[in-house]
């Protein structure tokens, strides 16, 4: 695109071109970059990383160095991981990259006890926080919840507080036990319901059967699918999966400033965030893995 968008293809044959990632050399969704970069003449290539994608790994920089192109790789190398890291982990791990979000009060619950489905949402975090919510899901692929979180809050898992696409809808819910007249089920994404009865599809709608919904399942269903990333929101337990199987890579935890005394403990992760920064009235904690 930044190629098409030069008026003047002559110029190229002065320019310096800076990527992030490794020109590919195979056919994918687009022709190969590379041949695009020999093609128009640019003599000078900045990269960043090597392409993790065993079809390129390598390959791209080979092509244009014996094309006479001047290659420099590993500029910026961190910062371009950190750019790029939901392509490498797919890659690299085959499986998504796996964000676990949720928001607890200050004695560390995530929702009072419930005595029935009709009760409203328990908010923790402030309504500037919410609308911070729907911006990250707006950068994932896809937004998984287990059932209890469906069932509980009806939630409709949609950027719309903020803009932008949004994500596919995943819901774990194995013997389909979720009424199909809950958002979740709406027009407004594609969802994938993850459960051991039937394979289906219906619209926007897809039932998948796995043998178990398990974090295993379920990311190597969706490391077929070639999702990159995925939103982990709830509840408890699906968080605590997720943990406890060493399947994640961020953890994003909002804490509100209320209090609730009993209900449902939030996940515990034991670890040092990475930063804690305040927004409004809430604070937030990042965590990494590794």
């Amino acid at each position: 695109m930044a190629i098409e968008n030069v008026s003047e293809k002559h110029l190229l044959k002065k320019a310096t071109l800076y990527v992030t990632l490794e020109p590919c050399s195979h056919i994918g969704k687009t022709a190969p970059c590379a041949d695009l970069i020999i093609k128009y003449g640019i003599r000078k290539v900045i990269i960043g990383t090597i392409d993790p994608n065993p079809l390129v790994g390598g390959k791209g920089i080979e092509k244009l160095k014996n094309a006479g192109i001047k290659v420099t790789e590993g500029v910026l190398q961190e910062q371009c991981l950190e750019l790029n890291k939901r392509f490498f982990t797919f890659h690299q791990k085959q499986r998504p990259y796996v964000i676990l979000k949720w928001a607890q009060t200050l004695d560390g619950f995530l929702d009072r006890l419930r005595e029935d489905d009709t009760e409203k949402v328990n908010w923790i975090s402030a309504p500037e926080t919410r609308t911070l919510v729907h911006k990250w899901r707006s950068e994932e692929q896809s937004i998984l919840v287990g059932r209890n979180t469906i069932i509980n809050d009806n939630p409709s898992l949609t950027v719309r507080e903020y803009g932008g696409l949004n994500p596919i809808r995943l819901v774990i819910d194995s013997q389909l036990q979720i009424s199909e007249s809950l958002n979740v089920y709406s027009k407004e994404a594609p969802t994938i319901v993850f459960n051991r009865i039937k394979d289906a599809k219906d619209n926007n709608i897809e039932w998948v059967k796995i043998k178990e919904t398990s974090t295993k399942n379920i990311l190597d269903e969706l490391y077929k699918r070639e999702i990159q990333s995925v939103f982990v929101e709830g509840g408890s337990r699906t968080l605590q999966y997720f943990i406890i199987d060493n399947v994640w890579d961020e953890a994003r935890v909002i804490v509100g400033q209320k209090s609730f005394s009993e209900g449902y403990k939030a996940p515990v992760i034991n670890k040092i965030p990475v930063k804690s920064i305040p927004f409004g009235k809430d604070m937030l904690h990042y965590f990494k893995r590794k």
